[in-house]
């Protein structure tokens, strides 16, 4: 075996042995957080739940409803809303962003209302739209929406301003219109920005549905969280809690495959 092949050898042994430990890094930091959850429940029983206490009440909240609402109907309620606000907030703010970031005249115009608009925080909108809309289904969706379509206008704002130059050099070498510009160069182009602001919505979409069932709700995760604090049930707080934690990396790796799917020339490994 020549000198170079040993090299070579070397090399994809490191490579194999980098993507081995990667693997494993993520189950080992799962399984310390779970070893740290087992020691605060054995130092601290009257104040914590361990996590058999936990398995126990997530068992019995399959087999007895919480207003004759089943377990999977109370993630599919919360997962509804989400779902709802998201497909506007995308297809909103993406048109917008796209509006604001490719004509000027747009930018200086809506720029300033919605600087001025984006720092308000959406648990700060919950009282205004109770009082306007109720404690309904559409208040939920709407505050929902709120906080998923800012990351998205502003991401697709800041993608569509720093396209490179020579992207649009080129298209005017092949004598592009303005259209063929903006569909086939800068939104293309833009691609990455776009889904980090996708990524951000989705998982600040799943946050602010929290707080909103929270706030007013008779089914969803958050609703449960509520019930639990109310009548002093810790293990089914906590239930939620790693429901909560299990959705929204689920819903994280959903975006992350969306955005391998569309923009491959993109991916980090």
């Amino acid at each position: 075996m020549s000198k170079e092949e040993k090299v070579t050898v070397e090399e994809v042994k490191k490579i194999t042995a980098l993507d081995v430990i990667y693997k494993i890094l993520p189950c080992l930091s799962i399984l310390l957080l779970f070893l740290l959850w087992y020691g605060v429940s054995v130092m601290y029983p009257h104040l914590f739940p361990s996590p058999a206490v936990a398995w126990e009440r997530f068992l019995t909240l399959l087999e007895k409803p919480i207003m004759r609402v089943s377990f999977p109907r109370h993630i599919g309620a919360s997962l509804k809303r989400v779902v709802t606000a998201l497909l506007f907030a995308w297809g909103i703010g993406i048109s917008f962003g796209v509006m604001i970031g490719w004509n000027k005249k747009m930018d200086a115009f809506f720029g300033s209302i919605f600087a001025f608009i984006r720092p308000i925080p959406p648990i700060a909108w919950i009282p205004l739209i109770t009082i306007c809309f109720g404690i309904s289904e559409f208040s939920k969706v709407l505050i929902v929406f709120i906080g998923a379509v800012m990351p998205v206008v502003v991401n697709t704002h800041d993608g569509l301003v720093k396209v490179q130059k020579l992207y649009l050099d080129v298209g005017e070498v092949f004598h592009a219109n303005k259209r063929q510009m903006l569909m086939e160069i800068a939104i293309p182009a833009a691609y990455p920005s776009i889904f980090a602001g996708i990524r951000t919505s989705t998982s600040t979409a799943w946050m602010v549905v929290l707080a909103a069932e929270m706030l007013g709700a008779n089914k969803g995760v958050g609703f449960l969280v509520v019930r639990g604090m109310e009548g002093n049930d810790l293990p089914l707080v906590l239930v939620a809690m790693i429901t909560i934690g299990i959705i929204g990396a689920l819903l994280a790796v959903v975006t992350g495959l969306l955005e391998r799917r569309l923009c491959p020339w993109d991916n980090k490994k």
